[in-house]
């Protein structure tokens, strides 16, 4: 038997599935309890996507990086929860910023009681987050500092766009770099830094959190548009609908400037145009299903969680370190 996690990580070792499965347990109490007020109604709000439930990526990686030294050691779960807590706190922000109607399955926070309770849920969120980081010391607040002004960074390139002249697909990189890969690289660096893993290892597991964290988002592009809703749990081009540029439509975009493609030209038109309705919207997902820039979006995705896995080398062998290889695997099996 063994502990299946997110993204159908397996884990085959009896030991440390025991203390993963314990791990995330914790966490999830240490979040319920993190998200208490003596406000009812805030509780209620705060509470609300730590309820419907989510892969728990990033605590996961906290718990497997902490293998590397002492697993059990008293920072390991709080900070578990303070790079959780971060993560739900963007996604009420988010929700705001794309317009969302759903969240995990469940109705998003600003559909629910509106623009304003969601964006100040999501900064009590921070702001528990951070009471949780003043009692792990004051490398921990400075880490996490760095990291949430890189995912705010992000943010802001996403909303500006290129500047004149840049590349778009290199300002994307830079975008996911910020929005996503700086808090699970923290997750890696958090897990081996609270267990007391050697620098060296701390090092390691950072560059290795940035890069998966970047491979994972790319997965999600490619499957935005290459699965169906049985597969991925989500509508297929829901980011198409909402107008996101994916690293398969900039590809897309760029081999229509480069060729002059009539047909590329065409599809570029298409998403330009109004993908709220269903007829173009099917038309476009079926083109870029079966264009070549599908293929070379996956090709970038699974680069990044090769680049992830060759960091490990250095590593000890052993449970951990295969757990570890195991999600760069999940995240190309996911992309396809």
């Amino acid at each position: 038997m063994s502990f299946v996690g997110p993204l159908g990580l397996s884990v085959r070792d009896r030991t440390l599935e025991a203390d993963t499965q314990a791990g995330l347990t914790a966490v999830e109490e240490g979040l319920l309890e993190a998200t208490k007020s003596e406000v009812p109604f805030i509780t209620e709000a705060a509470q609300h996507l730590v309820r419907a439930g989510g892969k728990r990526f990033r605590p996961l990686l906290v718990l497997l990086a902490a293998q590397f030294g002492d697993p059990h050691a008293p920072g390991v779960v709080p900070s578990a929860v303070v790079v959780e807590l971060t993560h739900l706190a963007t996604l009420y922000h988010d929700d705001v910023m794309d317009e969302a109607e759903v969240r995990r399955g469940v109705s998003s926070a600003n559909v629910r009681w509106g623009n304003s309770v969601a964006v100040l849920t999501g900064d009590f969120l921070f702001a528990r987050a951070s009471h949780i980081l003043a009692d792990l010391g004051p490398e921990a607040v400075r880490i996490q500092a760095e990291a949430f002004e890189r995912l705010v960074t992000g943010q802001i390139l996403e909303t500006a766009g290129p500047r004149d002249g840049r590349d778009p697909v290199d300002h994307y990189l830079d975008v996911l770099a910020g929005k996503t890969g700086s808090l699970i690289a923290v997750s890696g660096r958090f897990g081996a830094m609270m267990s007391g893993a050697d620098e060296a290892i701390v090092s390691i597991l950072t560059q290795y959190g940035e890069r998966l964290g970047m491979a994972f988002q790319l997965a999600d592009d490619v499957l935005d548009i290459a699965s169906d809703s049985h597969e991925s749990g989500k509508t297929p081009g829901t980011d198409l609908r909402e107008g996101v540029a994916t690293l398969p439509v900039l590809y897309v975009r760029e081999r229509a400037e480069a060729t002059g493609s009539a047909e590329d030209r065409e599809l570029c038109e298409l998403l330009a145009g109004d993908l709220t309705d269903d007829a173009r919207h099917a038309e476009v997902l079926r083109r870029l299903r079966a264009h070549p820039a599908l293929e070379q979006a996956r090709r970038v995705t699974v680069r990044y969680a090769a680049e992830a896995r060759s960091m490990l080398a250095p590593l000890p062998e052993g449970p951990a370190k295969a757990a570890l290889e195991g999600l760069c695997d999940a995240v190309v099996h996911r992309a396809g």
